[in-house]
């Protein structure tokens, strides 16, 4: 085997071997034992070309006692943990479980609550409604009546005990305020048994009572924010248009689910919203004196934090009562609603959807930090003219893309609508997914997610739970200098860049 010197930076290395009978990338393993530097990063010349991973040693020719010269940086040294480490055996034995699973506790079933154990699981999941929820005082405010008050209270309790608990958690308490409040869920049988519900109620009237109750201060100057309503409202706007006069009007409303409707053409979930949005109503027409069709036409103006999707399945008919839709609709595990937003809303939302997509294809690899130096330059030079500003900026700012990743389904097992089975599948902070199956946490595989959209006897989506991708600026400034690099990368001309940093930084 040949023996070859190596100069890396200062330092040589006189007698490195050289295995001919191995591929050049062992021979750079060996190097990077030496220098630290990887072997992607390693650029080693031989012949006025560089040395490839698979490489032939035999038409490279290398020869014993030759020098070679390799380039690249070795990786940084970790830092040692801030913290100290906390092992399981030292935690309290309740807050054991979900660090030694990686997730959180069952729910027990109280008798046909899978419905209302699956609809807290996936609600449990946004940690945005967990903090609010732990900041609720438990005295009452003036604007929310005591059963909403107490209702909020335990829902705040049992999230807790669900962080806490390594064991299912019973959540009789939480049912029977539940019941108390909304006596539709006491519902009983002939044999005295409290009948099975339905799920989307359940999510429904629980998002609308903490609407009333958790709110969170903005800042010191400003009043108070609707928590819920950010999480989880979505602002339409309404165009209704009479078919036969073409009268029309244009209104507002909140809304905190969309609807997935579901026919013999729909066979995906974008597919189902589209016709959700488009709907025909009868109301009385001004200029025909009668009541007339129109039609309603909605576009989304204001996004949530999370987008809460419900498949219309179960519906009436008039001989045999609810009846369930068992056809399959496909959804994915990332949504875009760009095409169901209003033009404003469309143009509020490209910029950062340019620099999030920036953002993303940097950490892939697939784009460089920098796009030339002479464009950086002539960008620098123009950004010299904008207006100053004293002291440090300090700028975390998250912006709403359009775009959403599944979090949680909930679905529905059974061909019946007034029975069957509900079952919670969450994702977890690990990006593992856990089904939630009453008080059985089973782990799952994210190719199994979404296989759960139907067309037979295995359950299947009835609500999607889905969470923003937001661009987020995270950045500290002195103003008025500023890297360049990212707004370079998304094609923005001087002018627009001057704009948007005179807009979100200076506030100009």
């Amino acid at each position: 085997m040949p023996t070859v010197s190596v100069k890396w930076q200062k330092v040589t290395f006189p007698a490195v071997e050289i295995d001919t009978d191995q591929p050049p990338y062992v021979f750079k393993c060996q190097l990077f034992d030496l220098t630290g530097v990887p072997p992607e990063r390693q650029k080693i010349m031989l012949k006025g070309e560089l040395l490839k991973d698979d490489g032939d040693w035999g038409r490279l020719g290398v020869k014993d006692g030759q020098k070679l010269m390799m380039m690249g940086t070795a990786d940084a040294i970790p830092d040692a943990p801030k913290e100290k480490p906390i092992f399981l055996e030292d935690l309290p034995e309740d807050q054991q479980g979900s660090h030694a699973t990686g997730y959180t506790a069952g729910l027990v079933n109280l008798g046909n609550t899978c419905y209302l154990n699956s609809t807290l699981q996936c609600l449990h999941t946004v940690p945005e409604l967990k903090g609010a929820l732990q900041n609720y005082s438990a005295s009452m405010s003036t604007d929310t009546d005591l059963s909403s008050h107490n209702l909020t209270l335990a829902t705040r309790d049992l999230f807790q005990e669900l962080d806490r608990s390594s064991n299912a958690v019973s959540p009789s308490r939480f049912l029977t305020v539940l019941r108390s409040k909304f006596p539709q869920f006491s519902q009983q049988d002939n044999s005295g048994m409290y009948m099975q519900q339905d799920a989307e109620e359940c999510w429904t009237q629980l998002v609308y009572t903490l609407s009333k109750g958790l709110r969170v201060p903005v800042d010191e100057s400003k009043t108070s924010e609707a928590t819920v309503k950010h999480l989880f409202g979505i602002d339409l706007t309404n165009v209704v248009k009479c078919a036969e006069t073409g009268e029309q009007s244009v209104d507002r409303e909140t809304v905190y689910t969309l609807k997935c409707h579901i026919s013999v053409g729909v066979n995906h979930l974008v597919e189902g919203l589209k016709q959700g949005l488009v709907t025909e109503i009868e109301k009385t027409s001004p200029v025909l004196n009668r009541t007339a069709v129109y039609v309603k036409e909605s576009l989304l103006s204001k996004l949530p934090q999370y987008l809460t999707v419900q498949f219309v399945r179960f519906f009436w008919k008039r001989d045999s009562g609810k009846a369930k839709i068992l056809r399959k609709v496909d959804y994915p595990l990332t949504l875009d609603v760009l095409e169901f937003c209003t033009e404003e809303l469309k143009e509020k939302l490209k910029l950062p959807r340019k620099l999030l997509q920036a953002q993303e294809d940097i950490k892939a690899g697939l784009l460089k930090a920098t796009k030339g130096k002479e464009r950086k330059e002539s960008a620098d030079e123009e950004m010299a003219e904008a207006p100053s500003s004293s002291g440090t900026i300090d700028l975390v700012k998250e912006e709403l893309t359009g775009v959403y990743d599944l979090v949680a389904v909930l679905t529905h097992k059974g061909r019946s609508a007034d029975s069957g089975h509900y079952v919670a599948w969450v994702k977890q902070e690990s990006g593992k997914w856990v089904e939630f199956d009453d008080e059985n946490p089973i782990p799952q595989r994210e190719e199994d997610i979404t296989k759960l959209s139907g067309g037979g006897d295995w359950h299947m989506a009835y609500i999607c739970l889905y969470k923003a991708r937001v661009y987020r600026s995270d950045v500290e400034v002195k103003a008025p200098a500023l890297d360049l690099d990212i707004f370079c990368n998304v094609g923005l001309d001087v002018t627009s860049m001057r704009r948007v940093i005179r807009k979100e930084l200076l506030g100009v």
